[in-house]
C-alpha cells in the first residue's frame, strides 16, 4: 500500500481524482471501457468535485456504489443514491450506474445488484475509511470470508455516531441501523484502489490502518494486502502515523 500525503484535503482531493482519472482512462484504452466503484460521504466531497472535472470518456464507464441505507428512501438527505446522483451522475454522462435501492425488500435488492456486479470486473474503486477503520458499511469485526459481492450488515453506533457528526441526520435514533454493503472481498477484487481519507477525525483509523494487525476488527487494515492500493491522506489525517 502507497501513501501519498498532501498539505489539504482540497490538494488531496485534486491528486487522488487526477491520479484516478489516469487510471480509468489507461483501462479505456486497454479494453474500450472501465467498471468503478464510487464511495460517498463527507470525505468524497472534494475528490468527486475534481473527479467530474477530469477528461475521461465517462460514456464508457459502468459504475456501482459502495453501500445504501435500508429502509432510506432516495429523497433523504443522508440518501447515497442522492449523493452520487447530484455530485456525479448528473454531471457526467456514464455509460451505466448500477444504484443499490434499499426501500423494500434487501435480500432480493441483493441478489439483483450481486448478479449484476459479477458481469462487471471493477478496474479502479474510489473508497474511503470510517472512523471506525471501516471500509463501505463493513463494521468491525468485519466479514472477511463472505464471497457475496452485496450483503446485509447491521451498522455499529460508532459508525452511526459518524453519519450523524456529518450532519445528515438530526439524532443518533433517525439514523439506519442496517445497510446493503459492498463486501470486503468484493471490494478487494478491484484492480487498482483509489482511498481518499482526509480530516483529523479519521487520523486514528489511518494509523490503526497502516500500523495495526490486519484484521477484521480494523476492516480497512486488509487493503495493505491488495497489490494496487494509495491511500491518499491530507496533513490532519496522518497526524498520527509519526506515532509509529
Amino acid at each position: 500500500m502507497e501513501i501519498i500525503i498532501k498539505h489539504t484535503k482540497n490538494e488531496l482531493g485534486k491528486i487522488a481524482a487526477e491520479y484516478g482519472a489516469k487510471k480509468v482512462s489507461e483501462v479505456i484504452d486497454e479494453k474500450g471501457f472501465a467498471n468503478i466503484i464510487l464511495a460517498t460521504g463527507a470525505s468524497q466531497f472534494e475528490m468527486l468535485d475534481n473527479l467530474v472535472q477530469q477528461n475521461v470518456e465517462w460514456s464508457k464507464v459502468n459504475c456501482f456504489h459502495l453501500d445504501e441505507y435500508i429502509g432510506l428512501p432516495e429523497s433523504h438527505a443522508a440518501s447515497f443514491r442522492k449523493y452520487l446522483k447530484e455530485r456525479f451522475a448528473h454531471k457526467v454522462n456514464v455509460n451505466s450506474f448500477y444504484f443499490i435501492k434499499g426501500e423494500n425488500n434487501p435480500k432480493q435488492e441483493c441478489k439483483r445488484i450481486n448478479e449484476i456486479i459479477k458481469r462487471y470486473p471493477i478496474d479502479v474503486a474510489f473508497i474511503g475509511i470510517g472512523e471506525n477503520g471501516h471500509l463501505a458499511f463493513n463494521d468491525p469485526p468485519a466479514d472477511f470470508e463472505t464471497e457475496e459481492p452485496y450483503i446485509i450488515v447491521e451498522l455499529d453506533k460508532k459508525c452511526r455516531m459518524q453519519q450523524l457528526g456529518e450532519g445528515w441526520f438530526p439524532n443518533l435514533e433517525s439514523v439506519p441501523d442496517k445497510a446493503i454493503s459492498m463486501s470486503i472481498k468484493q471490494i478487494l477484487k478491484s484492480k487498482s484502489i483509489i482511498c481518499t481519507v482526509p480530516d483529523k477525525r479519521k487520523a486514528e483509523a489511518v494509523f490503526k490502518t497502516v500500523t495495526a494487525e490486519i484484521s477484521p476488527i480494523v476492516p480497512a487494515t486488509i487493503l495493505r494486502k491488495h497489490n494496487d492500493t494509495i491511500l491518499f491522506l491530507d496533513r490532519e489525517s496522518a497526524s498520527f502515523l509519526n506515532k509509529g
